[in-house]
């Protein structure tokens, strides 16, 4: 992968891993993706924050696009975005890939020291 690519690939999952960075979210992202779509009263249940807390950490969630509502009649119900989870996992491989590739050149190293 070019440092262009990676670094457009990073660019596009720094909204993601700023949400995924409260304990909040993580498990409103956890409901969600084992319950489905769910209504704002079926994520804040069982929760210690307020409604109001949640909906801002959906607006959040949704600001980096891993959430979408969609109306069903008079209620909004939430659901998963996967897309932007695959982004960040690119990210992740991509640094993981770079660290192995500069770790075995370390490795090269110290064994033609030694």
């Amino acid at each position: 992968m070019s440092r262009n690519v990676a670094a457009a690939n990073l660019k596009k999952g720094a909204p993601v891993f700023a949400a995924l960075g409260d304990e909040t979210r993580l498990r409103i992202l956890a409901r969600l993706s084992t319950g489905g779509p769910l209504s704002i009263t079926q994520i804040t249940e069982g929760e210690t924050v307020t409604r109001q807390a949640i909906r801002k950490h959906l607006g959040v969630l949704a600001g980096a696009k891993l959430v979408r509502d969609v109306r069903s009649g008079r209620e909004r119900r939430w659901e998963l975005e996967l897309a932007p989870l695959e982004t960040a996992r690119m990210c992740l491989d991509a640094v993981s890939q770079q660290w192995d590739q500069r770790l075995a050149r370390l490795k090269r190293l110290v064994e033609d020291e030694g």
